[in-house]
């Protein structure tokens, strides 16, 4: 007898919806910081990662980095500014 079973646990989960924060991150003052948060971000999309801005942009095609600046700039995309660290031979020990 053909028996056919469905191979469910080979099938891959669906995809989580992106985080968007829930109130827009505080501004960045500082516009190395944007153009480095920003170029992240246009590579995600370049990649195939979903624009978070909406509806309210029009649906004509623009530049992922386009994209990107405008979603930095209204404070979509999350970021974390890593401290610098301190070699024990640049301190002077």
């Amino acid at each position: 007898m053909d028996e056919t079973n469905p191979l469910i646990a080979d099938q891959p989960e669906p995809e989580a919806a992106p985080l968007i924060p829930s109130e827009p991150l505080p501004p960045i003052d500082s516009r190395f910081l944007f153009v480095d948060v920003a170029a992240l971000r246009a590579k995600q999309l370049r990649r195939g990662a979903r624009p978070r801005l909406g509806e309210d942009v029009p649906v004509l095609p623009h530049k992922a980095e386009r994209v990107a600046m405008e979603e930095v700039r209204r404070g979509l995309v999350y970021y974390d500014v890593v401290p610098p660290t301190v070699s024990p031979e640049a301190s002077g020990q």
